[in-house]
């Protein structure tokens, strides 16, 4: 995934929405790079919408904070 050097406003929304989600289940980032196998500054990257996600790392993300990948676009 290649970095974004300023958030989309697709993304920064997506990141919020898996930030709030994550700290809904008392998950830190680093537990959830562990359970979908990314690292904890992948994760910040996302939260803070600076990466551009893939369908498949999504999905992983979503698995782990038990939600289906519509979640994230509601």
């Amino acid at each position: 995934m290649a970095r974004t050097t300023t958030s989309q406003p697709l993304l920064a929304a997506v990141g919020e929405r898996i930030r709030k989600r994550r700290e809904e289940l008392a998950l830190s980032q680093t537990e959830v790079g562990e359970i979908t196998g990314l690292h904890r500054t992948y994760i910040s990257d996302v939260e803070r919408g600076r990466r551009n996600l893939s369908v498949n790392v999504l999905e992983r993300i979503a698995n782990a904070l038990q939600v289906p990948i519509a979640f994230f676009f509601m």
